[in-house]
Parts: C-alpha cells; structure tokens; sequence
C-alpha cells in the first residue's frame, strides 16, 4: 500500500471536451465536488469557497451536510487544456480549531486521456507523507473514500448534463 498517494482511475462515457468543462471550469466543478467557488479557477492562485451538498447524489449530499458553509481553499497549480488541472490543498482540513497554514499541501492532479468508450479521468493526490503525523492517517483514509465518492460524482454529473 502506497502511503504517499492515492490514485483513481474512471473511463467516463463523455468526450475529452465534456470532461475537461466538467473539472475544470469552477462552477461545473462545484455542482458535482460539493462546493460553491467564489471565481474561475486561475494558475497560480488560490481559489476559494465553501462546501455545499453535492448536486448529482442525494446519499453523498447527506455525507456533506455536516460540513456544510466550511471553507474550501486550494491554490491552482496547472491548467494544461484537455489534458491536466492540478491544484494544492490541506487534505482532510476539517478542525475549526486548528490552523492548517503552516502545514504541507498535497497535490491533486486530475488527468486525461482517451479511452475506449468515453475518457479515462485519473485523479491522483500526493504529499501524504508530509502530513503531520499525527492527522496523516486520517487524512489518507478519508480522502481515499472522498476521492471514490467524487469518481461516481462527476460520472453521474456528465450523465446528468447529457440528458439537459
């Protein structure tokens, strides 16, 4: 088991173009990740927001609620059109009391290329093992089940915004 990184790998029955609107433009990226982003995703700065209920899955948007109004932060790293958009985060940053500023981000890459069938997007996020030790664990496994959870997500937003 790899404990600096997390990979998931989906082909998705939509074209390169769909997918890549679908991660990479904020607010499409918002109805499905579960967060209403102030502005348009931009290299190199920072893009921020709060967490809101998932629009395409009533079972996930219950698993949001929680963390419902939460700040979401990342600093958007790269943007290369129809092939990758990456960003850092403070994964699993979800204590009010604690300041996560000073912590190491990790590094969420979101990929693409063709596939039989559609697009295989592979989401990967790295760093872990610059966590603090005492969250990293923790941080691992919840963003491992979270980035399962976002996989069927934007499969079920492209299958969505297919029927409109």
């Amino acid at each position: 088991m790899d404990t600096d990184r997390i990979e998931k790998r989906i082909v998705l029955k939509a074209t390169r173009e769909r997918v890549w609107r679908a991660i990479s433009d904020s607010a499409r990226f918002g109805r499905w990740f579960g967060v209403e982003i102030d502005g348009p995703f931009v290299a190199g700065q920072e893009a921020r927001g709060r967490i809101v209920p998932t629009e395409v899955d009533p079972d996930v948007a219950r698993l949001q609620e929680p963390y419902l109004g939460f700040p979401w932060r990342v600093v958007v790293e790269r943007i290369e059109p129809m092939e990758l958009f990456s960003f850092r985060w403070h994964p699993y940053a979800v204590d009010p009391t604690r300041d996560y500023s000073s912590e190491p981000m990790t590094l969420v890459t979101f990929q693409l290329a063709e596939a039989e069938g559609g697009t295989l997007l592979t989401i990967t996020e790295s760093g872990f093992e610059r966590i603090p030790i005492d969250r990293r664990a923790k941080a691992m496994e919840s963003n491992d089940a979270g980035w399962a959870h976002q996989s069927k997500l934007i499969e079920k937003y492209l299958a969505l915004e297919e029927q409109r």
